[in-house]
This record gives C-alpha cells, structure tokens and sequence, in this order.
C-alpha cells in the first residue's frame, strides 16, 4: 500500500473512487481521540453487531495490525453473542478464524 493510497482506496478506489477518499482512514482514523487499535475494537464490535460481515474480513486483519490480539478478539465476539444475538457471533467467528488460518498460511 502507497503512503497516501489508503486500504479502501486500493481496495475500491479504481471503481468509486470518492466512496474511497482520505475522510473515513486519512481523518477520523486519525485522529487524537482514541487509539488506532481502540478504533479497531469499536470498529470490529459495530461491525459484528449490525451484521456487516462483508466488512469484517478486513476489519479484523486491522485489528490485529492495528496490536488487538486473537484472544481480545475472540473474547469480544464471544462477550457480543449475548447483546447482539447468536447468529451474529457465530458469523463473527467464522470470519476470524479465516482471517487467523489466511495469516497462517
């Protein structure tokens, strides 16, 4: 990834390039106010709550890049079954051991 291309704009860029602009990782993931990985966590938990798992891939090789651990992890999936119901963690959960098993490879 280049300094100034963002992952969404190399993930998406060449197709809508404004949907994949600096505003959302160039701005407000950067700024002061929590921590990349604190923004990673809320990120991963909002994700997992409003069922967004096509985001989630992404989002969880963020967190661990971003120094969440795979325990963290699993340990919010597990604590958000009981508040944002079964299906959704057990998707969430899906989505991470892709992600682990992908970077064991």
């Amino acid at each position: 990834m280049s300094e100034k291309e963002s992952a969404a704009q190399q993930a998406i860029g060449d197709i809508t390039p404004k949907l994949a602009d600096q505003v959302l990782f160039g701005d407000v993931w950067e700024r002061e106010g929590l921590s990349p990985r604190d923004r990673s966590l809320v990120t991963v938990a909002a994700l997992i709550a409003l069922y967004r798992s096509d985001q989630l891939g992404f989002h969880f090789k963020l967190a661990l890049e971003n120094g969440l651990t795979r325990t963290e992890l699993s340990e919010a999936i597990t604590h958000l079954a009981f508040y944002t119901g079964w299906p959704n963690a057990m998707g969430a959960a899906a989505q991470l051991k892709a992600v682990l098993d992908a970077a064991q490879d």
